[in-house]
């Protein structure tokens, strides 16, 4: 259901932002349940162990943790509480390049209110923020900044619109964020974003220094062809562990960057196939031991996937990887003021000797000791406090150049 959002009128209709309302119909919901019902499971994996640990995933998710968590879904979950909390929040669409796009919008009450756009990656979505947004807009400490929120959703994700030809890759996504933020009449702003996220939030940091203040990304890629010498013990370590996981555990990358609609077709017709895709990242990427449900509740994991589910994305979304992998431009440069937090169990670090050839002001380094690909779930007040700080860091940067 959708209705008409007169604050943000433009004379030409292509460019009016309409309020929207998610209500999944019932029979989506009863179709749902119909399929996790009649569920098809495989037999255990060979290397099942009963010990607690990162073996029992060597193959994958476990049957008993799959199983577990589709009778959750089947039994327990609530997809309507998360439902009201995005029309709590605020949801808009509005039309750039022909294509629908869908947002979050939470203005804060503080004068002071920096615009800010976060940008979510895969599998992730704007699920990723939704219990993080207030503390931002307003938060709870008069010392820390305050802004306004906008997340969107990526193009194919979500309630955005599924392109339907190709070229909606990470350049034409940046482009697209100024031109929404420019909409809501935010011709200044900052950005923040993680994976996918990053890379846009890179972008946006390096095309658009008139309009973007600076960024906060938990993302960073050096130019291509940079040698291991001269860096720490440490550093060494972030980079041979990056290069291991883009050798031996990235299959689901190259899938996607290849082949998305064959896959395409597993994660939009089966709820319990794009949940075992799904909970696999959250599983191998978080910083826990066993179980992603150690520092993520069950709700959490299935509000997104849920969304995924019923937004039938699951397609579109793996597309990003065949317009966008391996396409950051190795001549790109950002100079505008950067804070950069690199966390431990991430699946991409970055060694800073690498990331300032590439990020040229960096004014903020973090390297907390936990927290994986999904900070705002897994370490949400620790997240919510960097990226104040962080942007605090960037804005103090930006005010002492003018």
């Amino acid at each position: 259901m959708t209705h008409y959002f007169s604050d943000f009128h433009a004379k030409n209709v292509s460019n009016t932002v309409q309020a929207f309302e998610s209500y999944a119909a019932d029979t989506e919901l009863d179709d749902l349940q119909r399929r996790l019902d009649a569920v098809r499971l495989p037999e255990a994996e060979t290397v099942y162990s009963g010990e607690p640990g990162l073996q029992r995933w060597k193959q994958g998710v476990p049957l008993a943790d799959l199983t577990e968590l589709v009778n959750y879904w089947r039994e327990e979950y609530n997809w309507r509480s998360f439902e009201t909390r995005l029309n709590q929040i605020g949801q808009f669409r509005t039309v750039i390049d022909n294509l629908g796009i869908h947002f979050l919008h939470r203005r804060s009450t503080r004068k002071d209110a920096t615009p800010l756009i976060l940008t979510h990656g895969w599998p992730g979505s704007i699920a990723e923020f939704i219990h993080v947004i207030d503390e931002l807009a307003d938060p709870t400490s008069a010392d820390a900044p305050a802004f306004h929120v906008v997340a969107p959703s990526l193009p194919g994700f979500g309630y955005s619109d599924k392109p339907i030809t190709i070229g909606w890759g990470t350049e034409k996504i940046a482009a697209a964020w100024v031109e929404l933020m420019d909409r809501l009449g935010y011709h200044r702003f900052v950005a923040h974003g993680g994976d996918w996220g990053g890379n846009i939030t890179t972008l946006l940091g390096g095309r658009f220094s008139e309009q973007v203040i600076g960024i906060h990304t938990t993302f960073a890629q050096g130019p291509p062809g940079l040698t291991m010498e001269g860096l720490t013990e440490s550093e060494r370590s972030w980079a041979e562990e990056t290069h291991d996981f883009w050798s031996y555990r990235a299959a689901y990358a190259k899938q996607q960057a290849t082949r998305p609609q064959t896959i395409g077709y597993s994660l939009v017709d089966s709820p319990a196939g794009l949940l075992a895709w799904i909970f696999d990242k959250f599983a191998e990427w978080t910083d826990t031991v066993d179980s992603p449900f150690e520092t993520i509740s069950k709700n959490r994991i299935l509000d997104n996937v849920t969304l995924y589910w019923l937004t039938r994305t699951g397609a579109s979304s793996a597309r990003i990887y065949y317009e966008s992998h391996n396409s950051l431009d190795p001549e790109l440069r950002v100079h505008v003021p950067s804070a950069i937090t690199m966390y431990p169990r991430d699946i991409e670090k970055c060694p800073r000797t690498w990331a300032q050839k590439r990020y040229r002001q960096i004014v903020r380094w973090a390297t907390p000791k936990t927290g994986g690909h999904f900070p705002s779930l897994e370490v949400p007040d620790y997240f919510v406090k960097d990226l104040q700080e962080g942007l605090a860091a960037v804005l103090a940067a930006r005010s002492s150049e003018s």
